[in-house]
C-alpha cells in the first residue's frame, strides 16, 4: 500500500491509502463541521444539511442521486457527529468516475426551498423518534449536562423549536462558512489509481471557495452533577455516567481503547462479569469517547429499577479497583488481542480504511498505517495504562437517570 497527499490551492486536503490488490475502493469527503460548530438560533443545522446534500443540485434531482448509486451498486450513506460531517461510498473501482461526480455534487447541493420544507417534516419526525428510544435519550441528556456551557454538549439533531424555526436562508449561509473547501478533507483507499483520482479531483472541486475552516477548541472541564429524569411508564432504568478522558490527538487513546475494552466491552468486560453475566443488568459498558480537544468516559447501565443503586455501587467498586490498582498482566495481553484484532480485521476492507485514515488526518494531521497502530498497541505497558489512569480516572462526574427511579 503506498500513501498520497495533496491540497489544491483552495485548501481542500486529498489523501489516499492505495491498495492495487484491493477488489474494491471507498471515498468520502469528511466535513470538519456538526453540532458543536452551531449557534443557538441554527441547533441542528449540520444534520438538517446532511439530509439536504441528498436532494440534489442543478442537474440532479433526490431520484437521480439514488438511482445513480443504485446503478454502480455502492455501499454510501452519510453521519453527522458532533463535529464531523462524513459522506462515504464503497465501490467496485470502474465506477469510481461516476461515483465521484454524484459524490462532489452532495458538497454543492442547490438547498432548494421546497426540499427544505418538506425535509423539516422528516427531521421533526426524527426527532420524535429518537425522544422515544431511552438509550438515545439519556445519551443526549448527559451530552448536554457532561458538557453543559461547552460546545460538545449541543445536540446532533437540534431540538423540535430549532428545527421548526430554521430557515433556508440560515442553513445556505451554514453551508457556505463551513462546507468550503478548507474545512473539507477528501479520503480515499483500495484499488485506484491516484493520477485518476486527482485529475477527477481538479475537475470537480478546484473552484469552490475556500469557506471559514476550523473551530475553536477548548478542554471541557465538567462538573459535578446528578439528574434523574422521571419516566413511570418505562419497565427499565437507564443511567449514563460521563467523566473526563483524553482527546482525539492524545497519545494516550490506545491506551483508553485498552481500558475500555478491559472494563467495559459488551461481551467480555469486568462490567459484563459482574452484572450482566450475573442477571443483575441487561446491558453495562464502559467506552472511550474521542473528541476534538476533549474526550470522556461514558459508562451505560440498563437494568431493573429496583436494582440501579445496588449495581451502581457495584460500577464504583469496579472502576475504583481499576483507578486504583490498574489491570492485571492478562488482561493487558487479552484487551491487547482483542484491539489488534479489531483494527486488522476492520483494514481488510477499503471502508475500514478509510474511517481510520480520514480520522487520524482530521484529528492529528498525520499518516498512520496498519502497521503502525498495531506496533503501539503491542508497546502499550502496564506502566502507560498507569499514567492514564492516573490522569484521567474512570468516573461518575456525570449521572444522568432515565426511567421510573426519582431520585
Amino acid at each position: 500500500m503506498k500513501f498520497h497527499s495533496k491540497t489544491l490551492p483552495n485548501g481542500l486536503q486529498i489523501i489516499a491509502e492505495i491498495n492495487p490488490d484491493a477488489q474494491s475502493a471507498a471515498i468520502g469527503f469528511l466535513v470538519k463541521t456538526g453540532a458543536r460548530d452551531e449557534q443557538i438560533a441554527d441547533s441542528g443545522v449540520s444534520h438538517f444539511l446532511e439530509h439536504m446534500a441528498f436532494k440534489g443540485d442543478s442537474q440532479y434531482s433526490a431520484e437521480d442521486v439514488n438511482r445513480i448509486f443504485d446503478e454502480v451498486g455502492a455501499s454510501y450513506n452519510a453521519s453527522t457527529s458532533e463535529e464531523l460531517t462524513f459522506y462515504y461510498a464503497a465501490i467496485l473501482p470502474e465506477y469510481l468516475d461516476r461515483t465521484f461526480d454524484l459524490l462532489a455534487r452532495l458538497m454543492r447541493p442547490s438547498l432548494r426551498e421546497e426540499d427544505f420544507d418538506m425535509e423539516k417534516q422528516v427531521i421533526l419526525e426524527e426527532i420524535g423518534m429518537y425522544e422515544d428510544l431511552p438509550g438515545f435519550a439519556v445519551y443526549d441528556q448527559s451530552m448536554s449536562s457532561h458538557f453543559s456551557g461547552h460546545p460538545l454538549g449541543q445536540s446532533i439533531l437540534g431540538s423540535s423549536e430549532s428545527i421548526t424555526n430554521l430557515t433556508v436562508e440560515q442553513m445556505r449561509n451554514y453551508h457556505e462558512q463551513r462546507y468550503g473547501a478548507a474545512n473539507l478533507i477528501l479520503a480515499a483507499t483500495g484499488n485506484l489509481d491516484w493520477t485518476q483520482f486527482t485529475s477527477l479531483v481538479d475537475q470537480y472541486c478546484r473552484d469552490w471557495q475556500s469557506g471559514t475552516p476550523g473551530r475553536t477548541v477548548v478542554e471541557a472541564k465538567p462538573e459535578t452533577q446528578v439528574q434523574w429524569i422521571p419516566k413511570p411508564g418505562m419497565n427499565q432504568e437507564h443511567v449514563m455516567q460521563m467523566s473526563p478522558a483524553p482527546p482525539a490527538d492524545s497519545n494516550m487513546r490506545f491506551a483508553a481503547e485498552i481500558i475500555s475494552t478491559i472494563v467495559g466491552d459488551e461481551s467480555s468486560g469486568r462490567l459484563y462479569w459482574d452484572l450482566v453475566e450475573t442477571g443483575l443488568a441487561e446491558t453495562a459498558e464502559l467506552s472511550y469517547n474521542d473528541y476534538d480537544g476533549s474526550g470522556a468516559w461514558a459508562i451505560y447501565l440498563c437494568c431493573e429499577p429496583d436494582q440501579t443503586r445496588s449495581n451502581l455501587d457495584r460500577i464504583l467498586q469496579t472502576i475504583t479497583d481499576i483507578n486504583e490498582h490498574g489491570p492485571t498482566p492478562d488482561e493487558l495481553e487479552q484487551a491487547r488481542n482483542k484491539v489488534a484484532s479489531r483494527i486488522v480485521l476492520s483494514s481488510e476492507r477499503p471502508m475500514g480504511r478509510l474511517v481510520s485514515l480520514g480520522g487520524n488526518w482530521l484529528y492529528r494531521g498525520v499518516y498512520r498505517s496498519v502497521t503502525d497502530d498495531l506496533k503501539d498497541i503491542q508497546e502499550l505497558t502496564l506502566e502507560d495504562v498507569r499514567e492514564l489512569l492516573n490522569r484521567y480516572p474512570i468516573g461518575q462526574v456525570t449521572t444522568v437517570g432515565l426511567g421510573p427511579v426519582e431520585s
